[in-house]
């Protein structure tokens, strides 16, 4: 192909791509920026215990959480086809709509997103937002913010079970305003993700099939469902096993984002290993070097008096839930039964933590699922937002009622 000598190669190309010199200035901020990465983790950790650290932090991930959210979205996807197939999220829509849409400014068959992803993981959304049963409900504009929609309640009964079975259920109160005030983050930061998509799409613009599986349902008229044929069993049967499959679909899909951005968040986020009361490197999975805790205690001055952690270490929790809830609610458990956190510190720990819910993490592969990569960055700061109101909002209330 030649290229045309009166316009910049990078705006020629096919199918959207472009054409750039095979040596270019990227090619050495690439190389620049690995180099980087890998002079600073090898300088803390060791260049053999940093490939340790990867290769099995990586390993354990695969088998631990992608395996596990690929579980949860079979689940979550049986779930949702099976309502969608016998009206269950009609019905919510219609039952819903006026608390749905004040606080959020969506339908009420959002809510089967919010008690899927409460259920499950932050992940399972993708299964429940492509079901064109499901999406039909929605303008473009809404439907593209499930993203922070769903993280604002992904991982809930998990984080909640987690800080009821510390103590035989201390921190109950805890639980209860601090999802109070996660529910008022994640408005927050949807509203904020909404602003961005409204002057992207407009409001009038339905939600194209292109971002949907049409192999879990197909589109009905205005005011209809379509079913499958055969007896109500075989409908939930063939639903099942329908909305099932999608599911191993979307397990396998987002591997790659957790392994990616999950190994990286949780290397940057945890410490060395505590052997006998001092830090050393065994090269085992999820150590790290501490970065982003350490940054967050340089800016303590402004988050505690945002938060009003009475222990400067709470300040390590939160961080950690930016990229992994399950591993920041074992940090609450240990400082719990070190007696470091009062009620007022977890119920701040907890609403930011629900809001968050590991979405450092999970956003990318969710967003890359759902085929608007381009909203990744506009997603991730709402949610970041929305995290810091849950957590400001719940440091007031709990000095009022607790």
């Amino acid at each position: 192909m030649e290229l045309s000598k009166n316009k910049p190669i990078d705006d020629l190309g096919v199918d959207g791509s472009k054409y750039r010199k095979e040596v270019s200035r990227g090619t050495f901020y690439c190389l620049a920026f690995v180099a980087v990465l890998g002079t600073y983790f090898s300088s803390v950790m060791g260049f053999g215990t940093m490939f340790s650290v990867l290769m099995k932090t990586a390993h354990d991930l695969i088998l631990n959480t992608a395996f596990y959210i690929m579980g949860v979205a079979v689940l979550a996807g049986t779930l949702s086809s099976v309502f969608s197939e016998f009206g269950v999220t009609a019905l919510l829509n219609k039952l819903l709509a006026p608390i749905m849409k004040p606080l959020f400014n969506l339908p009420g068959a959002a809510a089967l997103g919010a008690i899927t992803t409460y259920f499950s993981d932050n992940a399972a959304i993708v299964m429940v937002a492509q079901d064109p049963a499901y999406a039909k409900y929605f303008k473009k504009y809404q439907w593209m913010t499930m993203i922070n929609f769903g993280t604002t309640f992904g991982m809930g009964i998990i984080i909640s079970g987690g800080i009821l079975g510390i103590q035989a259920g201390k921190y109950a109160a805890a639980v209860a305003l601090g999802t109070l005030c996660a529910i008022i983050g994640g408005i927050v930061g949807n509203r904020i993700m909404m602003h961005k998509t409204k002057k992207m799409f407009g409001v009038e613009a339905d939600v194209d099939a292109k971002y949907l599986n049409q192999a879990i349902s197909s589109e009905a008229p205005k005011g209809y469902r379509r079913v499958r044929e055969g007896t109500p069993m075989q409908r939930a049967l063939n639903a099942a096993f329908d909305g099932g499959k999608a599911g191993v679909d979307l397990g396998l899909s987002i591997i790659p984002g957790i392994l990616i951005f999950t190994t990286l968040v949780m290397m940057l986020t945890n410490g060395p290993s505590i052997v006998d009361g001092q830090a050393v490197y065994k090269g085992v999975a999820y150590e790290g070097t501490g970065l982003l805790t350490m940054l967050g205690e340089k800016l303590s001055f402004i988050l505690t008096p945002m938060f009003g952690f009475a222990n400067g270490e709470m300040l390590s929790l939160p961080l950690t839930s930016l990229g992994a809830c399950g591993a920041s609610i074992a940090g609450a458990k240990q400082m719990a039964e070190a007696g470091l956190i009062n009620l007022h510190d977890m119920t701040v720990y907890f609403a930011i933590a629900l809001c968050w819910a590991g979405f450092m993490s999970s956003t990318p592969s969710i967003a890359d699922t759902l085929k608007i990569r381009k909203l990744t960055t506009s997603s991730l700061v709402a949610q970041l937002i929305a995290g810091i109101v849950a957590g400001i909002v719940a440091n007031y209330l709990a000095l009022l009622i607790l």
